[in-house]
């Protein structure tokens, strides 16, 4: 099997890497594809030494899956021609997420309506990923009717020139600008383009990408995404409104046992979940669950995941994992 990463020098890119090194696919050939900028730079990977090579030399390979993350226009390029040779693509970017012909996946919520006529299949927002891992088990219990979220989204989340940003103003160091404002010691409540209606495309995202993967159009959910000064991962606060009432030992229960799902949930000991402890990890936490005492039926809680991992390199390689084992691709 070859396997072909699109973007592997990238921020993402190189995340995936450890994410594959970490999860030991088993796979013959790795082709990674950067741009023509990065073409023949050298890379290591599983203690090998690989000469990183162009998006035209990897299609002429033909590998059985090609995992993008080099943005929404190379996508929309050239994810059609890996997907007319019979490579499985599976695309980080926001390019095909709102087809209706392309499967929008979570591994643990709704990898089973993957088959065989997927060829391109998109990888959701980062934000999105953390929070429909919470809503969905909550959702087949209790039925959503409306949910408020406010995310608390990483310098991470918008690329190395982000990262950058933040380390030159911490150090009192000119530079290039990715953000609108000064990042250290301050909030910025932009996050993404401007979209509609004075909303913002994450914000846009995080309600369409939800309905699409809950497979449901009826639930109400409206978004404040903030851009905030650390690494370790993306935080959300949300709020539920359920159709029908719960107790909250059942919903610690039921989070509990669902797979990539830790639950920190501790007040009085300071225990819950922080982006400090989430970095470098796969999981999704969650915590602060309390209800809400000024409507029926309503919960709060709190959730956290590394916006690299699980908010994009690892839930990209997860579906790789799920066609490979489920024999769609081999």
């Amino acid at each position: 099997m070859k396997i072909a990463i699109i973007g592997a020098t990238g921020l993402v890119g190189r995340e995936m890497l450890k994410v594959l090194e970490e999860r030991k696919i088993d796979f013959s050939v790795f082709l990674p594809v950067a741009s023509g900028r990065s073409a023949g730079k050298h890379l290591q990977f599983n203690d090998h030494h690989y000469t990183v090579i162009g998006i035209q030399e990897a299609l002429e390979a033909r590998p059985e899956i090609a995992v993008f993350s080099a943005g929404a226009a190379t996508s929309l390029k050239w994810a059609p021609e890996f997907a007319g040779r019979g490579t499985v693509v599976i695309d980080n970017s926001s390019a095909w997420r709102m087809d209706p012909d392309v499967p929008l996946i979570v591994p643990e919520v709704n990898a089973g309506i993957l088959n065989h006529d997927h060829r391109i299949i998109a990888n959701p927002n980062c934000s999105t990923i953390q929070l429909v891992m919470v809503l969905a088990p909550l959702h087949k219990v209790y039925g959503i009717k409306r949910v408020v979220v406010s995310t608390y989204q990483s310098v991470t989340g918008s690329g190395a020139k982000a990262i950058r940003q933040l380390e030159n103003e911490r150090k009192g160091i000119s530079g290039n600008r990715t953000f609108p404002h000064v990042i250290d010691l301050n909030l910025i409540p932009e996050a993404g383009g401007l979209a509609e209606d004075g909303y913002t495309t994450e914000e846009i995202k995080l309600v369409n990408e939800t309905r699409k993967i809950l497979n449901d159009e009826h639930i109400k959910l409206t978004a404040t995404a903030v851009r905030v000064p650390v690494y370790g991962g993306h935080s959300e606060a949300v709020n539920i409104e359920f159709e029908k009432d719960f107790k909250l030992k059942e919903i610690r229960d039921l989070l509990s046992h669902q797979p990539g799902i830790v639950v920190e949930d501790d007040l009085a000991g300071h225990r819950y979940p922080m982006p400090l402890n989430s970095r470098g990890l796969d999981d999704v936490f969650t915590g602060r669950i309390r209800r809400d005492f000024s409507v029926a039926s309503g919960l709060n809680l709190w959730i956290v995941a590394d916006n690299l991992r699980k908010g994009a390199a690892t839930n990209a390689i997860q579906i790789a994992e799920y066609m490979i084992h489920q024999k769609i691709v081999s």
